[in-house]
């Protein structure tokens, strides 16, 4: 079966070059695709250098989001291939070496369609969470609250990852493999969240199908985590589009009801307050 890797690129083309060049070699990946999600800068003509056999690059024409311009990437993967497993990643990850790829790949199975390394971020492991409930994202909003909220509910056990894979509900977009086929029965990622939440929401979908996501203790990548988004958005901007995509995820996807949608709405205008006066 066919591999192909995702980039997602914002006017972050050095980044992006820098991925390229640790990745470019690879033998295990049949096309590198980079999408310039369209950058306000000059990354698409920069990125337009890298082109060759292997390496191509699509020009989004407007930026609807992250999970759009994945999409984008995915539709033209499998359409050129058919059967293909994907590898999507952000621009800031650094891969250790060709051959944990290729452990990942094994992994896939009949009922796996996601597999994910341990994810390393500021020197600490990022493995995956659980689905989240109404009443825990409301917990998780709550000011002050959120961090003792997050490790009650939110993380795993370390027990959990004593085996070399484990079973989680969702993890970290930032890199992830993921089979094609899947992707496209599932109707690929929603592109009504522009920014976060598309995690969870791949989750819901994939439980929906009864599809398995499995991480691989044993294997890392290493996250540069936010170098890309915050080049292009301020701490508060970012808030406000997390809350967003929090709403509407919990309403479609968690079928929250009105007064539990109506107390997120209420604690996320008061945390954005707070957060507001603190910027300022």
């Amino acid at each position: 079966m066919k591999t192909g890797f995702i980039i997602i690129n914002y006017n972050d083309a050095k980044t992006t070059q820098t991925l390229i060049e640790n990745i470019k070699d690879y033998k295990v990946l049949d096309e590198i695709v980079i999408v310039d999600n369209a950058s306000t800068d000059d990354s698409y003509q920069v990125l337009q250098k890298l082109v060759n056999s292997k390496i191509t690059i699509l020009k989004a024409p407007t930026n609807k989001g992250y999970g759009a311009g994945i999409n984008l990437a995915a539709k033209y993967l499998i359409q050129k291939y058919s059967k293909c497993n994907l590898i999507i990643s952000n621009a800031d990850i650094i891969i250790k070496r060709e051959q944990d790829i290729k452990e990942l790949l094994k992994l896939f199975k009949k009922d796996v369609a996601v597999v994910a390394p341990t994810i390393i971020e500021h020197n600490q492991k990022n493995r995956g969470w659980h689905l989240s409930t109404p009443w825990q994202e409301i917990g998780q909003s709550i000011p002050f609250l959120y961090s003792r909220i997050e490790k009650k509910y939110r993380y795993y056990q370390a027990e959990h990852y004593q085996k070399e894979t484990s079973l989680v509900d969702v993890v970290s977009g930032c890199f992830f493999l993921i089979n094609g086929q899947v992707l496209k029965e599932i109707g690929y990622f929603d592109e009504n969240v522009f920014l976060y939440y598309e995690e969870n929401i791949l989750a819901s979908k994939l439980k929906k199908v009864k599809k398995k996501t499995v991480i691989a203790n044993h294997i890392e990548v290493i996250h540069n985590h936010s170098v890309s988004i915050d080049k292009s958005l301020r701490k508060y901007k970012k808030t406000k589009a997390l809350k967003k995509s929090q709403e509407y995820f919990t309403k479609e996807y968690l079928d929250a009801s009105f007064l539990q949608r109506a107390i997120l709405f209420l604690v996320n205008r008061l945390s954005l307050g707070i957060k507001f006066i603190l910027q300022k």
